[in-house]
């Protein structure tokens, strides 16, 4: 491994002028579970690792019923399953988050720093998606906010441009009558890598029989994680029955570009989108029917 610098600033400000300074020779370090082992194999040459987690705003995880989850990007995956309030409220993220890595890695791996790796089979950006999670971004000219599901543009690319840095995770509190699900297919337990995985939410009206709104989203089958709006339209408005959510699960296939990989081939992972689709989506419609 090359030598490199590290750096852990107290500030945004501070963290900020590290990154515009060296430019593409700086990374940020989150938990280190991504860039630390692509730094070990060489496939990534640094001058400068700045680790973020000294700054507050980085570090913080809280909940209210007004504002919402406040998640910050170096927040490690225990601290937010072992929170009760929000696992209570959120159960979408904490399927994802209790399935990165084994327990060592939870101890480290962040949510953001999962995002910031921008892996199309990422485990959090989905249930992320489904929820709504808006990205709160740090750079020289003050912070700018992005939807989660335009946040990765490509494999291992993003929207950050020089000198910024992904601070926190906003997500607005659930709508009553509201639920999410992720689920994802691996070959082996744990410790590995999603073949497909899907993310979902619903929003019922008051009798909990018909869908006001819905998000489907989509890993491991497109360049970046997809959302796919048509699939969660077709559950609104129509009665909530197995019929709706057939079509749901066809049009996220539609939506599916995936890859033939030593994971699975195209035509068994968009077989996949549709089957996971389904049982997501029940899932959390079952979660929402129990709120």
């Amino acid at each position: 491994m090359k030598a490199f610098d590290y750096a852990a600033p107290k500030s945004v400000n501070e963290a900020v002028a590290l990154l515009g300074e060296k430019g593409d020779r700086a990374r940020i370090l989150a938990g280190g579970t991504d860039i630390i082992v692509q730094l070990r194999e060489g496939r990534r040459e640094l001058d400068l690792l700045v680790d973020i987690k000294a700054i507050p705003e980085a570090n913080e995880l809280s909940y209210d019923a007004r504002r919402g989850l406040r998640l910050g990007a170096a927040v490690p995956c225990y601290r937010i399953y072992e929170h009760e309030q929000i696992g209570r409220v959120y159960p979408g993220l904490i399927d994802a988050v209790s399935l990165v890595g084994g327990i060592q890695i939870q101890s480290r791996a962040s949510v953001g720093g999962n995002l910031c790796n921008a892996s199309p089979a990422a485990d959090t950006i989905p249930p992320l998606i489904a929820y709504g999670a808006i990205c709160i971004i740090a750079g020289p000219t003050g912070r700018r906010e992005v939807p989660v599901e335009e946040f990765c543009t490509a494999p291992g690319k993003t929207v950050l441009g020089k000198g910024e840095f992904l601070l926190s995770l906003h997500v607005l509190p659930p709508k009553p009558h509201s639920g999410a699900h992720y689920l994802r297919f691996i070959p082996r337990n744990e410790m590995d890598i999603a073949v497909v995985g899907v993310g979902t939410s619903v929003s019922l009206d008051e009798s909990r029989t018909r869908c006001l709104a819905a998000r489907v989203a989509l890993a491991a089958v497109a360049p970046t994680p997809l959302l796919v709006p048509d699939a969660g339209d077709a559950l609104v408005d129509g009665a909530l029955n197995d019929e709706v959510i057939e079509r749901a699960a066809r049009l996220a296939q539609a939506a599916a570009r995936p890859i033939s990989d030593m994971r699975g081939d195209a035509e068994y992972r968009r077989h996949l989108v549709g089957v996971l689709t389904k049982r997501s989506l029940k899932g959390a419609i079952a979660r929402a029917k129990e709120r």
